[in-house]
């Protein structure tokens, strides 16, 4: 008998949750459902929770594209720290912004965005996505320090 769970819901991938972000559902809502999968209940499957392109409506929102760009980076992230193949999609020269996009509730203040710049990971930076360095922070590895 096998080790591996039965998957009973469908897969929470990167295609699904910015799916659900372009149909209005708020970006941590589909994200967090992701990460409850990637860190948690289905991390044997995190490979296939990144494989697949994120598809790119048509008359895309600046708002929906920084969201595309940022699950690309997200993606990249994911798998260089969790040592998996990295998809080729997320290398394609259309995911990156043309300007800074500093997340965070006070990211218009210059010492928050100097913070921002110097704590961000290169697959972020790269494409001018700064969210700092725990936005991917493992709930279920996380020891308090």
């Amino acid at each position: 008998m096998s080790n591996v769970p039965i998957v009973t819901v469908p897969l929470q991938t990167f295609k699904r949750a910015f799916a659900e972000i372009c149909t209005g559902e708020g970006p941590w809502i589909a994200l967090g459902k992701f990460m409850h999968q990637f860190f948690g209940a289905y991390s044997m499957f995190r490979a296939e929770l990144v494989r697949e392109p994120i598809e790119l409506p048509q008359d895309m929102s600046p708002d929906l594209f920084r969201w595309a760009v940022f699950c690309a980076a997200s993606v990249e992230y994911l798998c260089h720290t969790y040592d998996l193949p990295c998809p080729s999609w997320v290398l394609d020269e259309c995911y990156r912004l043309e300007d800074p996009w500093f997340y965070d509730l006070a990211g218009d203040l210059p010492e928050v965005q100097e913070e921002l710049r110097e704590t961000t990971s290169e697959e972020f930076a790269r494409r001018n996505v700064f969210c700092g360095d725990d936005v991917y922070r493992n709930k279920y590895e996380h020891r308090r320090r």
